[in-house]
């Protein structure tokens, strides 16, 4: 949030004159608002497109310690991977695919990142329709030094992959979810 100062001056040989100055914890990261706008309009476009149920919330964000809107996009089938978005105040976004996919947009911190906003919005572009097409698999994975998942992301201009650990906890939570073996999530069921 911007705090507003009011500083007062002396210019030109008036007395009282003031000045009006914005404290803005995240100079640069204006330019960062269109991922806000973009991820409006993909989830728009979701809802319309899909079968899925929108829900909309303010929820305690573990990254900012701070409430931020977050729109989840549910399947009408359990098959199909969900899509959760939450619009962070920096200017960002955290995008989450299934299970374990996050992405953070941009990567960096806002006021000192050289990332192009362009490219981002496009990146969350090509991972929500690989989510859609069925182009997410995840999975658990056991070792002595304890449990990970792993996750790969397939679609056009995607491929990426992704692994870390989890808690016991996490790890016989999944399990009992379903994901003690692979899981390929499905296509999104279209609107007839």
């Amino acid at each position: 949030m911007r705090s507003v100062l009011l500083i007062g001056c002396l210019a030109a040989g008036r007395a009282g004159h003031t000045a009006l100055v914005r404290d803005d914890p995240h100079p640069g990261a204006d330019r960062f608002a269109v991922l806000h706008e973009a991820a409006d309009a993909l989830l728009d476009e979701l809802t319309e497109r899909y079968m899925v149920e929108r829900r909309e919330t303010k929820e305690l964000f573990e990254a900012e310690d701070a409430l931020v809107r977050m729109v989840r996009l549910i399947p009408r089938t359990p098959a199909a991977a969900p899509l959760a978005v939450a619009f962070t105040g920096a200017p960002g976004l955290t995008v989450r695919l299934g299970r374990w996919w996050a992405e953070a947009l941009p990567g960096c911190a806002p006021a000192a990142c050289d990332e192009d906003p362009a490219e981002l919005v496009g990146l969350m572009r090509r991972q929500a329709d690989a989510l859609v097409e069925g182009g997410l698999w995840e999975r658990v994975r056991r070792g002595v030094g304890g449990a990970w998942f792993e996750a790969r992301l397939i679609g056009e201009g995607v491929k990426q992959r992704r692994e870390g650990p989890l808690t016991l906890r996490e790890a016989r939570d999944a399990r009992r979810g379903g994901f003690a073996a692979p899981v390929q999530w499905a296509p999104w069921p279209r609107r007839a």
